[in-house]
C-alpha cells in the first residue's frame, strides 16, 4: 500500500519517525530498487536555521511550498543528490532528509550503480541512497503517492527508535543541537551511530 498524502501533512517531527520503516521504491528502465527507510533527518523550515527554507523562498526550495509528500531532491558539494520529501503544515515548507535505507530490492543493480558489493555500505548516507536507487534531479518534484517511479509503500514500524543531533549542521546557530536526527536502533545501515548507540559501544568495548 503506497503512503497517502495525509500521513506527510502531519507534525514534521512525527513524519520523521515514522517514515522509518517504510519502504522507497524507485522504477527506473534499469529496473527496480528499493529499501526500507532507517534514519531521517526533520529540517523545520522558517523555524530552523539548518533548513534550506529558513530565510526565504527561493527556486531551489519552491517544492517545499507546492504540497506534501513530494520529492526535494538537491545537490550538494556538485556531486551527490540528496532526497527529501516534503511534510508538515500546508503553509510551512518543512521537509525531511532520507539519509539511510536497508537494502531491499534490486541489489545488484544498486551494486552496480555504487560501484561495491558491500551491502550495509549501498545506501549508508543520503549521496550514496540516491546514487544506488538511481535518483537524481529528475525526480524533484515527484509525487510519492503515486505509483510508478519514485513512490513510498507501507512498512512495519520499527521496535525502537533513537533521537540525535543532525550530521552536519555545525554552522546553524540555533538548532544544532536539536534531537531531530531519527533511526532505527541497532540497524549496521544507518550512516553513523546514534549518540546512545556510540556510547554503548565505548562501554562494551571498555569492558
Amino acid at each position: 500500500m503506497i503512503l497517502p498524502r495525509e500521513f506527510y501533512m502531519r507534525d514534521t517531527l512525527t513524519v520523521a519517525r515514522e517514515l522509518l520503516g517504510q519502504i522507497l521504491v524507485h522504477e527506473t528502465p534499469e529496473g527496480v530498487t528499493a529499501g526500507i527507510i532507517v534514519e531521517t533527518e526533520a529540517y523545520l523550515g522558517k523555524l530552523d536555521d539548518a533548513a534550506h527554507s529558513y530565510k526565504k523562498s527561493t527556486k531551489r526550495v519552491q517544492v517545499q511550498y507546492e504540497g506534501k509528500g513530494l520529492a526535494y531532491v538537491y545537490r550538494i558539494y556538485g556531486l551527490h543528490f540528496c532526497m527529501n520529501v516534503t511534510s508538515g503544515a500546508t503553509d510551512a515548507p518543512e521537509a525531511i532528509l532520507l539519509r539511510a535505507l536497508e537494502p531491499l530490492e534490486g541489489t545488484e543493480l544498486m551494486s552496480r550503480r555504487r560501484r561495491t558489493d558491500r551491502l550495509r555500505n549501498l545506501c549508508a548516507g543520503p549521496g550514496k541512497l540516491s546514487q544506488a536507487l538511481g535518483i537524481t534531479m529528475d525526480c524533484y518534484g515527484a509525487d510519492l503517492t503515486r505509483p510508478g517511479g519514485l513512490y513510498l509503500l507501507r512498512g512495519e514500524a520499527p521496535g525502537q527508535v533513537l533521537a540525535s543531533r543532525r550530521i552536519g549542521v555545525a554552522y546553524a546557530e540555533k538548532c544544532r543541537d536539536a534531537l531531530w536526527r531519527f533511526t532505527v536502533a541497532g540497524s549496521p545501515f544507518v550512516s553513523v551511530p546514534a549518540d546512545d548507540e556510540k556510547r554503548e559501544k565505548r562501554q562494551i568495548r571498555g569492558k
